[in-house]
């Protein structure tokens, strides 16, 4: 399938993006009726197995899921491989890039009560939303879970699970996450170490 071609298809969909999107092989973008996605300038997101050479295991998947959910992704963001999928709502900053086979989640999937499971009550799913700051970099293999908010420039380390609130300039790595770093910020907006 042609990329212009799709990107017809994101905006009969409702989806927004900005100039200079790069869609390196075939992502799955979904927005729901009533829901909100937007995609800013000059972003990359990578879909196919050779796009990354990490290896990736599926394409791309971004999805609004329910009247009312929003995903905001920033300009010059980099995405691999990545699942994406709102209930709430998920806002990515500006400069981050998300490592390939990363989950962000800002929901349980399912009810934590089993006789809400039983009786598959949806509206018993619990969700809460993600901030992801800007210059970001997330490793693989990552999960995000509902509530999660990193402050600019953190670092979460491969195969982290994070839940929780995360202060800007560290890096995170670990299953529970946590802090394993301080970064210094400098005066050109880069990074100390």
């Amino acid at each position: 399938m042609n990329s212009n071609w799709f990107k017809l298809v994101m905006k009969a969909t409702g989806v927004t993006y900005g100039k200079g999107l790069c869609l390196k092989g075939m992502p799955v973008i979904y927005n729901a009726r009533g829901a909100s996605l937007s995609i800013g300038q000059n972003c990359r997101i990578n879909s196919s197995f050779l796009s990354n050479l990490v290896g990736l295991y599926s394409r791309t998947v971004i999805v609004t899921r329910l009247p009312g959910a929003s995903i905001t992704i920033g300009d010059r963001v980099g995405i691999s491989g990545a699942a994406i999928y709102a209930r709430s709502s998920i806002t990515i900053g500006d400069d981050t890039n998300i490592g390939g086979n990363t989950k962000i989640l800002d929901n349980d999937f399912h009810p934590i009560e089993a006789q809400d499971r039983l009786r598959d009550d949806k509206s018993r799913i619990a969700a809460r939303p993600i901030v992801i700051g800007k210059n970001c970099f997330i490793g693989c293999n990552c999960l995000l879970l509902k509530g999660t908010v990193l402050g600019d420039n953190c670092v979460v380390g491969a195969g982290a699970v994070v839940c929780g609130q995360f202060e800007a300039n560290c890096v995170i790595a670990g299953n529970p996450a946590r802090v394993i770093r301080r970064l210094k910020a400098d005066n050109t907006g880069g990074m100390e170490t």
